[in-house]
């Protein structure tokens, strides 16, 4: 049998399918789904849950005249396929490829980019607002996982919808995970509207109703959904989203495709902002992902018969070497608190939560409330270490300096996936970190070269009481052996790895190998080179670099950040402010937005190795 996949190049194309082929229409394009991620890697279990809510989504809108949004949009895999980009799914985040998550400069259908959690019901209610100021008629269509409507940027847009918009459609995609599982007020109040015994008896004993009227008249469809809300308030409390200006539609069977379409229908059909609560299965139709979605919402390439990971594991990472370095330290302090925003695996604090579960704070989605949240505990004698992707802790720049850095309060902040990391994209690098918070008075800000230093980091930083942002890259530590011992690292100090007096190469973290290979060039040439462990982008070792600056024709500094703004920049700060004549080379990324791909690929075209680099310093020498 054909696949009917074979037949949908754009969604007008899956308009015109017969209702009994969509079923084996979703079956194709998971199919699809989980044959790509198995090689590239990717989101998957998230991707699973919204095969049929997407295909229903299609069947009843039309973009790119209606506009689609997907919160974070790492749910966005079956809408890339079936608006034209179904044979280019094979390069799905590979260099040069499509993305992994939605891209204006990609597709005319992908209405707003995103890769961060809570931003699609702001985007789409200006879009709304727009469209009513231009007297249009399109749809403003925004799809929201539970976890992000917890965001505070979400409820900053829900407390706007009633003065802003006649008309918003907001598909609440409730799977009960966002990346851990959920937690707070919000998921719980969303369980109940699931899970509420009354109202789902109520709900079973009628629901053949609306498949029997899904050929019927609008207006019979409205009477169902006006009984069903009706007998739903009975049952419920109250909704909250009423509350908001929202007519609330749901709780829905997010893989029922008939009685998706039916309840689109009406919503689009509503002239007032509509909110449809949906129900889904994270990781759908692939066992190991519907066992285990956490495990599974984030995969590298794997073998979909075992599911077993095909990438090369034995060397633990950094995110590893932070959590059992932190619950080492916890099992001797009890003032060690541990906080996450949702991403407790991610930020290898996983073992951490098990064994001191009063000490771990989950707070969900929020990274500014993180912060201060931190703060807080700070000024109480704890010593809060917030784990956060550094792409994530950009939210946070504010409270980091208004409530951590200007009250100087003890609060580490370590910053994971730091620098470039790959196949995500410019949504997720983390290269602007060291340019953002560099100058932020009160605050120390340092890199580790592997995991030992990672570890004995962590240990100074919960010594100095003071604000710590510890960064470290996304990857394994090869050779890492854990010291019994911790040892408190000199703040504000330099290490010296090689000594030499004509060019001095000054490295941050991750970027040492690179350091010492392009020394290795430089020194084949001709010249005296020494390499320098930076450790600290503030405060700067600079007794050190002025020491070195009596005699160095040249510093070359090396990044895992953009070049503008961050270490190398406070080098050429230090050394310009001094008078130094000599050339000063900054090497790190552009400030632009650096694309998806594997990290050698980029640093090649970037110019981020030994030999590129060695040339860069020879000519300006010569010049």
């Amino acid at each position: 049998m054909s696949s009917v996949l074979e037949k949908v190049n754009e969604p007008a194309d899956l308009k015109n399918l017969a209702k009994g082929d969509l079923n084996q229409l979703s079956e194709d394009v998971r199919a699809l789904i989980i044959d790509t991620v198995s090689k590239t890697g990717g989101h998957l279990a998230s991707n699973l849950g919204t095969v049929e809510l997407t295909i229903a989504l299609l069947r009843v809108f039309s973009p790119p005249a209606d506009k689609i949004l997907f919160d974070v949009s790492h749910q966005a895999y079956t809408y890339k396929i079936l608006t034209g980009r179904k044979d280019r799914f094979a390069t799905l985040r590979q260099y040069g490829g499509i993305s992994g998550f939605l891209s204006r400069k990609e597709s005319p259908y992908d209405a707003f980019g995103a890769g961060h959690s809570g931003t699609a019901l702001s985007a789409a209610l200006g879009m709304a607002a727009a469209r009513d100021e231009k007297g249009g008629h399109e749809h403003i269509v925004a799809v929201v996982g539970d976890a992000s409507l917890a965001c505070g940027v979400s409820f900053e847009a829900l407390n706007n919808v009633e003065a802003s918009a006649k008309r918003l459609i907001v598909i609440l995609n409730d799977n009960e995970m966002s990346i851990s599982a959920n937690v707070g007020a919000v998921s719980r109040y969303l369980g109940e509207l699931l899970a509420n015994p009354r109202y789902n008896r109520w709900k079973h004993s009628i629901e053949g109703v609306i498949k029997r009227l899904s050929g019927q008249s609008n207006t019979l469809r409205r009477i169902y959904y006006r009984l069903e809300e009706s007998i739903k308030n009975l049952f419920l409390k109250s909704v909250m989203f009423e509350e908001f200006g929202f007519r609330y539609i749901g709780p829905i069977d997010g893989h029922d495709i008939p009685r998706l379409v039916a309840a689109l229908e009406i919503a689009r059909d509503d002239a007032v902002p509509v909110l449809l609560h949906v129900s889904t299965q994270k990781g759908r139709g692939y066992e190991y992902a519907e066992k285990c979605p956490e495990s599974w919402h984030g995969i590298g390439s794997f073998d979909i018969e075992s599911g077993l990971t095909t990438a090369p594991s034995g060397a633990p990472s950094y995110s590893q070497i932070f959590g059992s370095t932190l619950e080492r330290l916890a099992a001797r302090d009890p003032s060690i608190v541990a906080i996450t925003a949702a991403m407790q695996s991610g930020t290898g604090l996983s073992s951490f939560a098990a064994r001191f579960p009063t000490r771990f704070h989950d707070v969900g989605i929020s990274e500014e409330h993180a912060v201060v949240f931190a703060a807080g505990l700070a000024t109480q004698g704890m010593s809060p270490v917030f784990a956060v992707y550094s792409t994530f802790s950009q939210r946070a720049m504010d409270y980091i300096l208004h409530d951590v850095c200007l009250q100087n309060l003890p609060v580490v902040i370590c910053l994971d996936r730091a620098g470039i990391v790959g196949d995500d994209g410019p949504t997720h690098h983390g290269i602007f970190d060291l340019a953002m918070m560099r100058s932020f008075p009160n605050l120390t800000m340092m890199q580790p070269a592997d995991g030992a230093e990672l570890a004995n980091m962590l240990y100074s930083a919960l010594l100095w009481k003071r604000p710590v942002v510890i960064r470290y890259p996304r990857g394994a530590c090869p050779g890492y052996v854990a010291s019994e011992q911790l040892e408190e690292i000199p703040r504000g100090r330099a290490h010296v790895l090689r000594a030499g007096w004509e060019i001095q190469i000054w490295a941050l973290g991750d970027m040492l190998p690179l350091a010492i290979a392009t020394a290795d060039r430089l020194v084949i040439k001709g010249y005296s080179v020494g390499v320098v462990n930076g450790r600290f982008a503030a405060p700067l070792d600079t007794d050190m670099i002025l020491f070195q600056s009596r005699l160095a024709r040249a510093f070359v500094t090396i990044e895992n950040g953009v070049a503008s703004g961050g270490f190398g920049s406070g080098i050429a700060e230090t050394l310009l402010d001094e008078g130094y004549q000599g050339r000063v080379i900054r090497n790190g990324w552009p400030v632009e937005f650096v694309p998806q791909g594997a990290p050698s690929i980029l640093m090649g075209k970037y110019g981020l190795t030994p030999d590129a680099i060695a040339d860069r310093v020879v000519n300006a020498l010569a010049g």
